[in-house]
C-alpha cells in the first residue's frame, strides 16, 4: 500500500554518473538545489514526509532512489528539472516506476512550466507537470491522491482521452515572509557537501540563499515560465532571521543570494544592511545586481553590511547587440557602476554570453575590449542557449541553426549558431575571450591576493587541477577533429 502522506524529492544530474567526476564546472560549483529544498519544508510543515536525494551531491543515486522507493512506498517522487536534466528526469522516472508500480510522477521547474503540455504528449513517464510554483500545487495534489487532480490549479494532467488539461494559473503567488526556510537538513553532507564557485567567496563554511522571487525586466534570452514578470521578495527582517538561522545552525560564513535582481527594492537592502551593522552575524555576502538598481551610497552601505562580491549581467560589450536583446543597455552608465563597486573594495563579477543571434566577431571583439577595459576581477562567459520559455526560443529557427539537444542545453555547448557564424569559430573566440581575461596583469595579481582573502579557493584549484588539465586537452582535441 502507497503511502499517500510521503514523497521523494529528486534533483537529477542530467548527465551519466561516471561524467560527473570529470566534469571541471562541478567541481567547482556545487550549490544546493533550493528549490526542492524549499517545498520539502513546506509539505513537511503540512505533515507530508519529504525526503530529497540530490544527484549532483551523489551522482550515483540510482540505487539510493530505488532502495528508498522499495522500502518507504511514497505515492509520489517528483523532479525538479532544468532542460539539460529533464531527459534524466524522464530515465528515473521510468526506474521508478518499474521499481514501485503506481507511483505518480510530478515533473516541475523552468523546462516543463515552458512546454507544459507537450510534456505529457511525448513523455508518458511523467503523471503530472506542475507549472509555476510548487508548494500549494503539490500539496493540494498529495491532499486529493491525484484523484480529481482537475480542481488544483497549476497542474497539467491526462484527460480519459489522454489529452493533457492545463488547470490554468494559481492566482497570485505565495506571500514569501510566511514561508518556512528551506530543508537544509534534508541534504545530506550540508553544508561541506557544497561549494560555490571558486574564487566568489573569502569563507568557508558557505552557501546559497534565494531572498526574492521573478524579475520585472523581459530580456530575450530568459525564461520567465516558472514566476513571470512578477518581482517578490523576502523582507529584511525575514532575511536576517534566515541568515541567522544558517549561522547558528550550520556555521555558515557566507552567502551567495542568488537571486536575479537583490537590490531592486533598495529599502529591504537598507534595513537588512542596518541590522546587520547593528546585531553582526560574522557572515559576508555576495549578490547579483543590475547597475540602474545601485549607487554610490547604497554599495558603500553593502560593503559595511559584509558586501564581498557583486555579479553584474553585462551579456555583450557590442551596444547594438545589446540593444536587441536586453532593456536599458547603457554600457556606459554600468561601465561607471562597476568602477563605482570596485572603488567601494567590492569584488566585482562579469556575467556575459557569446553567440547570440545577430552575434559577429565584431561584435565579440568588441565585447572582449569593453570587459578588458573594466576592473572585473572575474567573469562567467556563457554559450548562448535559446531555452524554452525565452522569447527567442519561438523564433530561433530563423535566427541561424539550432541542434534542440536538451541534453546539452546546459549554456557550456554551441546548441545554436547564428548567421554568418560556424560552431569552430564560436568556441575559439570563446577560448579567446577566456585567455584574454586571465592573461591581463590586473586579473592575475587578483587571483594571487585570494591566497590570504580565500584560501580554500586556492586549496580547491590545486586539488582540481589535475581535471581541469584533462578537462581543457579534451577539448582541444574536439577542437581539433572539428
Amino acid at each position: 500500500m502507497l503511502n499517500p502522506r510521503k514523497i521523494l524529492l529528486v534533483h537529477p544530474l542530467g548527465y551519466s554518473a561516471e561524467a560527473a567526476n570529470r566534469d571541471v564546472s562541478r567541481l567547482a560549483n556545487l550549490m544546493p538545489p533550493l528549490g526542492i529544498a524549499s517545498l520539502a519544508a513546506y509539505l513537511e510543515q503540512r505533515g507530508i514526509a519529504a525526503t530529497l536525494i540530490d544527484c549532483f551531491a551523489r551522482p550515483d543515486s540510482d540505487s539510493l532512489i530505488a532502495e528508498f522507493l522499495r522500502t518507504e512506498q511514497p505515492a509520489f517522487i517528483g523532479f525538479s528539472c532544468t532542460t539539460s536534466s529533464f531527459l534524466d528526469g524522464v530515465r528515473l522516472a521510468k526506474l521508478a516506476r518499474t521499481v514501485l508500480p503506481g507511483v505518480r510522477t510530478v515533473f516541475g521547474g523552468p523546462h516543463v512550466s515552458a512546454l507544459k503540455g507537450r510534456i505529457l504528449e511525448d513523455y508518458d513517464a511523467v503523471d503530472f507537470v506542475v507549472v509555476g510554483e510548487g508548494e500549494e500545487t503539490i500539496h493540494e495534489l498529495m491532499a486529493c491522491g491525484g484523484e480529481g487532480a482537475e480542481a488544483v490549479q497549476g497542474l497539467i494532467l491526462r484527460q480519459k482521452d489522454a489529452l493533457p488539461l492545463f488547470t490554468g494559473y494559481r492566482p497570485k503567488g505565495l506571500e514569501l515572509d510566511s514561508l518556512p526556510f528551506p530543508a537544509y537538513d534534508k541534504l545530506e553532507g550540508f553544508p561541506g557537501a557544497y561549494k560555490l564557485p571558486i574564487f566568489n567567496y573569502p569563507s568557508t563554511p558557505n552557501t546559497s540563499c534565494i531572498s526574492s522571487r521573478g524579475c520585472p525586466y523581459a530580456c530575450s534570452y530568459c525564461d520567465r515560465s516558472v514566476f513571470g514578470r512578477s518581482f517578490r521578495y523576502n523582507s529584511a527582517e525575514y532575511l536576517y532571521e534566515h541568515m541567522r538561522f544558517l549561522r547558528t545552525r550550520f556555521g555558515i560564513r557566507h552567502i551567495n543570494f542568488y537571486d536575479d535582481q537583490f537590490t531592486f527594492h533598495r529599502g529591504r537592502v537598507e534595513a537588512l544592511c542596518d541590522r546587520l551593522l547593528k546585531e553582526p552575524l560574522g557572515m559576508s555576502f555576495n549578490c547579483a545586481v543590475r547597475a540602474e538598481h545601485i549607487d554610490e551610497t547604497l554599495v558603500r552601505h553593502m560593503k559595511k553590511a559584509g558586501c564581498w562580491m557583486m555579479s553584474l549581467g553585462i551579456e555583450s560589450g557590442d551596444q547594438e547587440l545589446l540593444s536587441h536583446h536586453r532593456q536599458n543597455p547603457d554600457l556606459d552608465m554600468l561601465a561607471g557602476r562597476i568602477r563605482m563597486i570596485k572603488a567601494a573594495g567590492i569584488r566585482t563579477k562579469g556575467l556575459l554570453m557569446i553567440g547570440l543571434p545577430g552575434e559577429t566577431e565584431q561584435s565579440i571583439r568588441r565585447s572582449m575590449d569593453y570587459v578588458f577595459s573594466l576592473p572585473i576581477d572575474d567573469f562567467n562567459l556563457a554559450k548562448f542557449t535559446p531555452f524554452p520559455g525565452s522569447p527567442l526560443y519561438e523564433t530561433i529557427h530563423e535566427e541561424g541553426e539550432f541542434e534542440e539537444d536538451w541534453a546539452k542545453m546546459d549554456c557550456m555547448h554551441f546548441q545554436f549558431v547564428t548567421k554568418g557564424m560556424t560552431r569552430e569559430r564560436l568556441e575559439q573566440l570563446f577560448r579567446d575571450f577566456y585567455e584574454g581575461h586571465f592573461r591581463r596583469p590586473k586579473v592575475l595579481w587578483g587571483y594571487v591576493t585570494m591566497l590570504w582573502k580565500s584560501p580554500d579557493s586556492w586549496l580547491r584549484f590545486l586539488g582540481g587541477l589535475r581535471g581541469f588539465l584533462a578537462f581543457t586537452r579534451r577539448t582541444e582535441r574536439i577542437q581539433e577533429s572539428s
